[in-house]
């Protein structure tokens, strides 16, 4: 039963409200099971360059195969803004779970594709290039996952508790990366290195593709959250239409190529620090990452839940302001200690501030677009920032190791943090100018923000 509101509509019972609880949940884990599948087929190819970089770059010592093998890992994000802006517009004009459904299929396609490559061995140059190939078909899929599952998960959530679901979707995405690490624990418990090199790094590929299948069935089931008004406007998904906004565009822009920089620097890249500069063997420095992947994970709600009470503002702030600081300091202190217990607990400090940014990392940017451009806006300006700044920095760091210059690069990712802050002062609060809950419009806020600066 219904309870009536002196004619003017209907409150839901508690049953009601229960029942509608549950249909979001199940929402949010049809569509992050997709997200985690998407997430653990890309990071395969960090975990395992270890072992297939000299299969496919053969000469050369450890440091440069690393360094080709995350040239084409880099490849893999340059393809990002591509995949942010064809499945932005697949979402905003024919629907968020169209979009979804085709970027898993892609991702199940490049995943296969790497488990059954031929070797330089075998076809010589050939090789590398079907390996470039395959990172092109995931890059372009992962460019317009992370936009429209971002917006589904931000619409599909409920006022007062966006932050909290919205979370999830980077739970998924460490649980992507968490889940390749596991698997490379466990081949490394069963099989030696020689087999490792040889043909066990096919099977996380092998795991990936069958995984994804599983994936597309489950966001079969998915409700749509845009309505068919917004999706029939004409310039709904179109670059005339996001111009239109073009300063919360660049505002995510600033501040996701700071979080991008950090997240890479202490996730993908970690176990290959760890290896060459704190010169801990390649299983310890797997579990230590490993074990601190697990730990990240679970407390992304958590950071959800607080930008539910203080505000998405204050978490950016927070992680940028803090971030800056601690790059220097933290990730000296990590390359100069072959301590297992250290190494992570000085990875945890910086997983930790990050996790102010990771936590919300789809919703802050989700509240700055409205819906006929949302997920082109989410989607374009985060694979434009994490391509130019996230995808390259493995190699960035590898190049400067190197060349003699390491350090330098841990400047480099507190310049950019430091940009990040700026971003952050500069972001309207959305809980007042936000799309999705806010009372004004973000441009509004920008713009005010603007005659105030030249005044």
């Amino acid at each position: 039963m219904r309870r009536m509101t002196g004619g003017a509509g209907t409150i839901p019972t508690k049953a009601e409200d229960a029942a509608d609880n549950r249909r979001r949940i199940k929402a949010i884990v049809a569509s992050s099971s997709g997200n985690l599948v998407e997430w653990f087929d890309f990071y395969c190819y960090a975990f395992f360059a270890l072992y297939f970089a000299p299969v496919f770059f053969p000469a050369g010592d450890s440091t440069s195969q690393l360094l080709q093998s995350a040239a084409v890992f880099a490849v893999g994000f340059f393809m990002r803004p591509i995949g942010g802006w064809l499945f932005g517009r697949i979402a905003d004009r024919l629907g968020r779970k169209t979009s979804m459904l085709i970027s898993v299929l892609m991702m199940c396609a490049g995943s296969l594709m790497i488990a059954v490559l031929p070797t330089y061995a075998t076809v010589g140059q050939l090789a590398p290039a079907l390996l470039l190939l395959a990172r092109m078909i995931q890059g372009l899929s992962v460019g317009g996952e992370y936009g429209t599952s971002a917006t589904y998960m931000s619409e599909i959530a409920v006022k007062g508790r966006r932050g909290f679901f919205a979370s999830f979707q980077y739970v998924t995405l460490i649980g992507g990366q968490l889940l390749a690490s596991l698997v490379l624990i466990i081949l490394q418990s069963f099989l030696t290195a020689q087999e490792l090199t040889a043909w066990g790094w096919r099977i996380p590929f092998v795991i990936g593709a069958i995984a994804a299948v599983v994936a597309l069935y489950l966001r079969s089931s998915l409700a749509e959250t845009a309505t068919k008004e917004d999706m029939a406007k004409k310039d709904s998904g179109t670059f005339a239409a996001l111009f239109k906004h073009w300063r919360a565009f660049c505002v995510v822009l600033a501040y996701t190529a700071g979080g991008s920089l950090s997240f890479y620097t202490f996730t993908t890249y970690m176990p290959k620090y760890l290896f060459n500069t704190a010169h801990i063997d390649k299983v310890t420095a797997s579990q230590i990452s490993t074990a601190a992947l697990f730990v990240y994970m679970i407390i992304q709600p958590f950071f959800g839940w607080l930008s539910d009470r203080i505000g998405r503002k204050a978490n950016m702030l927070l992680y940028s302001g803090l971030g800056t600081l601690m790059v220097v300091p933290l990730m000296t202190a990590i390359g100069s200690t072959q301590n297992a217990v250290l190494s992570f607990a000085l990875i945890m400090v910086g997983l930790i501030v990050i996790s102010f940014y990771t936590g919300i990392s789809g919703i802050v940017k989700a509240e700055l677009f409205p819906t006929q451009v949302r997920a082109l806006g989410v989607g374009l300006s985060y694979a434009i920032a994490n391509s130019l700044f996230g995808g390259t920095a493995e190699m960035v760091a590898l190049y400067l190791k190197q060349v003699g210059f390491e350090s330098t690069f841990f400047w480099y990712v507190t310049v950019m943090l430091g940009v990040a802050f700026i971003g952050s002062l500069i972001m309207p609060n959305p809980k007042r100018h936000g799309y999705l809950d806010g009372d004004g419009t973000v441009e509004e806020a920008l713009t005010r923000k603007s005659r105030l600066s030249a005044a």
